[in-house]
């Protein structure tokens, strides 16, 4: 069968409705005839489904795509795989089954489109479930963290590998950790950490704040080190005699407006009970545990959490990296976006479609 290129689609003819569309799911039908996305055209080429489109055989039709549609070499790739993995596909264009009306995700090639294919649940054909809206990338390309909220991301390295990374908001936190906190101990301030002087045993052992000056083994803490994090919040909650403003000017002054972003998360996951302790060792901002009842017994930290802005741009091999690390130590990996007034959390795994 050949089919003709009309503008950035290709028409399809004859018998292409049941051959291609009712019964495989590619394209959008239109009366008898079949219009598909360049992507299902080449896939089709590919397949010898297609014998040409105006003429051009695969390898014609694919440049041509390519110089007319950025980044469509990553796209057929992804787009391919998923067909191999037996799932229903279509392109995030308007018109084409499972896109909302006035949605459009491919025909702005050049701007931020946060889609540009659509995975029905599998064994549902297009129009069906959505199981995926998956974005494609090159692993060059940079990445706005808020733009993947609910997108599977699926990132195409220099050697046509496919990973791909499933992108949820929220960080799925359970916080249990309760604990009453006492008031006014007595505390010094140092250049980069505070000395909380003879703490109830409690503050420690059950709410899991800073570490014991003479180790975390010894059995009687006479004296904490807090982090400025830790510090502040406790200054903030009235818990230590330090002036709060004081040890957050002294926060900025170690790391600059980071430091802001950063309390403004720990002090969120204090309030919802999780207990945010230092992530360094991962090369994290924090680890956090959802439920402390004694240091003593202290169960694995779940989540590893890196705070960022929502506009902060990375590259897949940094997301990639990060998450290999969490899933590698048997955590999650969970972004917080700290905004002016509020903070968001997006929580990344790799997934296997």
């Amino acid at each position: 069968m050949n089919a003709t290129l009309d503008g950035d689609v290709v028409r399809a003819r004859g018998d292409a409705r049941q051959r291609f569309h009712d019964a495989r799911g590619y394209g959008r039908a239109d009366g008898p005839d079949v219009t598909l996305a360049r992507v299902e055209a080449a896939h089709l080429l590919y397949r010898g489904d297609l014998e040409s489109v105006s003429g051009m055989d695969f390898r014609a039709f694919f440049r041509d795509s390519v110089a007319s549609e950025p980044g469509f070499a990553a796209r057929f790739l992804v787009y391919a795989d998923l067909r191999e993995r037996g799932f229903y596909l279509a392109p995030a264009r308007e018109g084409w089954p499972g896109t909302a009306d006035g949605s459009d995700g491919e025909a702005d090639r050049d701007g931020d489109a946060d889609e540009d294919i659509l995975v029905f649940e599998r064994g549902e054909k297009p129009g069906g479930p959505v199981a995926h809206r998956v974005r494609v990338v090159g692993e060059r390309e940079e990445l706005v963290t808020a733009d993947l909220v609910d997108r599977t991301l699926a990132v195409v390295d220099e050697e046509s590998e496919v990973s791909y990374f499933a992108c949820a908001a929220g960080g799925g936190f359970d916080g249990r950790t309760e604990c009453d906190l006492p008031s006014d101990l007595d505390a010094d301030l140092f250049d980069d950490r505070v000395v909380c002087w003879s703490p109830p045993t409690a503050l420690y052992e059950s709410a899991f704040y800073g570490q014991p000056v003479s180790g975390r083994d010894d059995a009687d803490v006479d004296a904490l080190q807090l982090s400025l994090l830790e510090a502040a919040d406790l200054a903030a909650r009235g818990a230590v005699d330090l002036d709060a403003d004081a040890v957050i000017d002294c926060g900025r002054e170690v790391e600059g407006e980071r430091f802001d972003r950063r309390l403004a998360v720990y002090r969120e996951l204090r309030d919802r009970g999780v207990v945010p302790k230092t992530g360094y060792k991962f090369g994290a901002d924090f680890r956090t545990y959802d439920a402390v009842e004694s240091v003593a017994e202290l169960p694995h930290s779940e989540c590893l959490v890196r705070v960022v802005t929502p506009d902060h741009r990375f590259h897949p091999r940094e997301l990639a990296l990060d998450v290999r690390l969490a899933g590698g130590v048997r955590k999650r990996m969970v972004f917080a976006l700290a905004g002016d007034d509020s903070n968001d959390y997006l929580t990344v795994e790799r997934l296997t479609p």
